[in-house]
């Protein structure tokens, strides 16, 4: 699972080059980031509560980080909608905003990607003063924060490079919110998902207010779901789509390692059927210290499996997710073990 350094330096490179502050700033006169949260839009002003126009929602399949927990919006420029022609690679109009938050008690960050007139997305991340009144620009390369309940007490605030490891890495720069994270079919077994609520849109909701247009209508009859044989694979799909698909598919910088952990609601059979290939009978790269696990997975033994064992060990040059995780996400490992002692395709699932 393990991409060869060159190959990650070499994307992460041109990521950043792609993305020089300025350069847009120098074709089309485009504004600096504010430096206050408050000045974003995303809050009525003189509080610290979200404008009531702005689209709350919640992914089915949530991104571990380090168990803090988070709020999300979307903002459209009035008379705008999201082109869903492409379900799995939505066009969001020029003038899109989306914050997302993340709080150990208290909010500590909050951020920000807003869509440009030339197309292009540019990234911020915010942090949250004490008293919880307003939220600073961070620095161009990030910022450790104290945060008495995060791990080892501190918290360490992305660069704003930093967020094109992630979301320059598959096929939109908008993660969390698709068609498939969306979906009306919620999957009870997701791990840190937040419960169906009125308070969150998802694709019904969203068709309804006319925000998204060209969605294949299929998809509304039949609600976007991870195709699967059992319940723990459909999780377990689920998960690494949430978690490692932004990187680990077949059109970002790391196609070349033939793994492919993204999920379609265009074509999900196809799609849950590459990720399977693409685990099962698989040598990788990476070898753990002890020799042991050789292959990305091997059905009915997550020892044997490099996936667990990566997304297990306490070592940083090892562990999977790379970025954004110090401590292992339990309950994401205990489903994926789950699912590779109980239900891959050369086991039969059984009860617990």
């Amino acid at each position: 699972m393990k991409a060869p350094v060159a190959l990650i330096a070499a994307a992460f490179s041109a990521a950043i080059c792609a993305a020089q502050p300025g350069a847009a700033a120098a074709g089309g006169g485009v504004p600096p980031l504010p430096q206050r949260l408050s000045d974003t839009g995303l809050f009525v002003p003189g509080t610290t509560t979200a404008r009531a126009e702005h689209i709350a929602f919640s992914p089915q399949y949530p991104l571990w980080s380090d168990g803090t927990s988070k709020r999300r919006w979307i903002s459209l420029p009035p008379g705008t909608t999201i082109d869903a022609a492409r379900p799995d690679a939505w066009e969001f109009p020029v003038g899109t905003k989306l914050w997302k938050e993340f709080a150990f008690g208290r909010a500590i960050e909050t951020r920000f990607i807003e869509r440009l007139a030339d197309g292009s997305w540019r990234f911020a991340a915010y942090v949250w003063n004490e008293a919880g009144t307003d939220a600073e620009l961070a620095p161009l390369r990030g910022a450790v924060v104290a945060a008495a309940s995060a791990p080892g007490g501190q918290y360490k605030v992305p660069g704003r490079f930093d967020c094109l490891a992630c979301h320059e890495g598959g096929t939109t720069p908008v993660l969390g919110f698709s068609a498939l994270q969306l979906s009306p079919d919620r999957d009870p077994l997701a791990p840190h998902a937040d419960a169906a609520s009125a308070q969150f849109s998802d694709l019904k909701t969203l068709a309804a207010r006319g925000l998204i247009r060209n969605l294949p209508q299929r998809l509304l009859e039949n609600p976007p779901r991870i195709a699967a044989a059992s319940p723990v694979t459909r999780a377990a799909l689920g998960y690494l789509h949430g978690n490692c698909g932004h990187c680990h598919n077949d059109s970002g910088a790391l196609a070349s390692l033939d793994l492919a952990l993204l999920q379609q609601a265009a074509e999900p059979g196809a799609s849950a059927e590459r990720t399977l290939k693409s685990l099962l009978g698989h040598s990788s790269r990476f070898r753990a210290h002890d020799g042991k696990a050789t292959q990305r997975v091997v059905s009915g033994s997550d020892e044997a499996s490099v996936l667990a064992v990566r997304m297990k060990t306490t070592n940083p040059m090892a562990r999977m997710p790379p970025l954004g995780v110090k401590v292992a996400d339990d309950e994401g490992i205990a489903l994926i073990e789950r699912w590779i002692r109980t239900a891959t395709p050369l086991t039969k699932e059984k009860q617990p």
